[in-house]
């Protein structure tokens, strides 16, 4: 597990499990406990989610230690109320079997639930974590094989880094270029 600067081994965790829920990947190795290995390939933990969550950029950083703590409670909570008999040996939230960390994200992300911004927030940090590399640079993202932008197909840039994309996305061009376009795509 990777230490990030302000938080305990058990937030990372904790952070990584509910990142995992969000967008599911393959465990990291057979005693990875955060991620639950409900998918193949790379999910949110792989594409960075907790680098993105701690950036000092992203403003979430500050509140990392209360959104565990909340969910850990809320996880407590839900095992009380289902009957699960959780491990004390992981943080609460982890200790949820993958099936019940997404009914509690459900309960979290609905519409009504109190702290649904806080949650939605946070699942955000996950979306963007895999589907852009935002706490990366687009080309060390793409060296590196970023689990999201791979299994998306994004393009990697020509060989001297720059991105054309020489090919329309819809096959075809929207709209004609206006006259007196130049020809690097400036308007005149």
């Amino acid at each position: 597990m990777e230490e990030f600067e302000g938080l305990s081994a058990s937030e990372v965790m904790t952070l990584e499990a509910y990142a995992d829920t969000i967008i599911p990947g393959e465990r990291r190795g057979p005693d990875d406990r955060a991620v639950a290995g409900a998918a193949s390939g790379g999910g949110a933990v792989a594409s960075g989610a907790v680098d993105l969550m701690t950036s000092p950029q992203g403003g979430l950083a500050g509140t990392l230690d209360s959104l565990v703590q909340g969910l850990n409670a809320h996880a407590d909570d839900y095992a009380t109320r289902t009957g699960l008999d959780a491990d004390p040996s992981v943080p609460p939230f982890v200790a949820l079997e993958f099936t019940d960390r997404v009914a509690l994200a459900r309960e979290l992300l609905a519409p009504g639930h109190p702290e649904q911004e806080l949650w939605v927030a946070l699942a955000m940090f996950c979306a963007m974590a895999w589907d852009t590399g935002a706490h990366m640079h687009t080309t060390d993202a793409m060296a590196s094989g970023h689990p999201g932008l791979t299994a998306m197909g994004f393009m990697p840039p020509e060989p001297d880094g720059v991105w054309r994309f020489r090919r329309f996305s819809y096959g075809r061009p929207l709209a004609a270029l206006h006259p007196r376009t130049t020809p690097t795509g400036d308007p005149q």
